[in-house]
């Protein structure tokens, strides 16, 4: 499927840390404690990786900001509740989303359907996989319709279930389904699109 094959492509660059180390855990006593060095170290230390999040949810970068510093704002205001379990950073990562998404749901037009021509052939993802940089495959995905790419990023890149998805978009799991079967239907088309265009070049240099 092409949600797991731009995972796979990816996934090395998005992959969370499930240990922590000990200077993690003197950042994370002395920011319950308020200390505001520890605070500022801890923002400095994952504010681009979490706005890089918060773009792929809303491109527009100042809004993209406004959320990702909120979300720090709500990390730090609920630090007592994380327990010490699994990894921090994938707690404040489903922090930093839910704001996205939060910011998303205000948007009334982010479910709307949009016409689409299904590909008559699935894309060469071998070819793909090696002429393909990721932020071509990034770019695909940022392209596509709002609410495709909300669910698209959800289920393919975080890796959350359809049950998981509708509850944090309170919509049901059929609209889940739906939307994404229709992303990865415009991102084969442009997979495609962009074989035939690399292909033809390179046939026309040889």
């Amino acid at each position: 499927m092409i949600g797991s094959r731009i995972y796979q492509m990816s996934a090395d660059k998005m992959k969370l840390r499930t240990t922590r180390t000990q200077s993690e855990e003197r950042l994370i006593a002395e920011c319950k404690r308020g200390k505001s060095k520890a605070q500022k170290e801890l923002y400095d230390c994952y504010s681009s990786v979490f706005l890089g999040i918060c773009v792929r949810y809303v491109k527009n970068l100042a809004e993209a900001e406004d959320i990702m510093i909120k979300g720090f704002m709500k990390v730090f205001q609920n630090l007592d509740r994380y327990e010490g379990k699994g990894s921090f950073e994938g707690w404040m990562k489903r922090i930093i989303i839910n704001e996205s998404l939060m910011y998303l749901r205000k948007n009334k037009s982010m479910y709307l359907e949009v016409d689409i021509d299904y590909a008559d052939r699935e894309p060469d993802y071998h070819w793909a996989s090696t002429n393909l940089e990721v932020e071509d495959l990034h770019k695909m995905i940022e392209d596509l319709p709002m609410g495709y790419r909300t669910i698209f990023n959800l289920y393919a890149i975080e890796g959350y279930s359809h049950k998981e998805i509708a509850e944090m978009l309170e919509i049901n799991e059929n609209t889940s389904k739906s939307q994404l079967s229709r992303a990865r239907a415009i991102l084969q088309k442009k997979v495609l699109k962009m074989e035939e265009i690399l292909k033809k070049d390179k046939h026309e240099r040889v």
